[in-house]
């Protein structure tokens, strides 16, 4: 690990300040740099994270809006959903607004 500078304090003018090696002033630099380039990645994930959300929301609205099908009622891929044949879409014929429905809501509980 890179040795941590340590500051010369001067007073210039009346007033105390920081003397730095050129190399210390540049490494400095490179560190905002690099800094700011990490915010801004941050700032982009945490948008992405924002929409992402903003997504999930609209899709629980509109499953709700919906209805909960099956009778209010989460059915397991073993049961069949009394829906029309046209939602029904996986392989074991469970509807398939049930099941985004109960894939939501494990996904939004809270971990323990």
């Amino acid at each position: 690990m890179a040795k941590t500078p340590q500051p010369r304090h001067i007073t210039l003018g009346g007033r105390e300040a920081v003397a730095l090696t050129r190399e210390e002033y540049d490494q400095l630099i490179a560190s905002r740099r690099q800094i700011g380039g990490q915010s801004a990645r941050v700032r982009v994930l945490a948008q992405q994270a924002k929409r992402t959300e903003q997504l999930l929301r609209d899709l629980e609205a509109l499953i709700a809006a919906q209805g909960e099908g099956c009778s209010g009622k989460v059915r397991t891929s073993s049961t069949t959903c009394p829906e029309s044949p046209a939602t029904r879409t996986n392989a074991a014929g469970a509807c398939l607004r049930c099941e985004l429905a109960a894939l939501l809501r494990r996904h939004r509980a809270p971990k323990p």
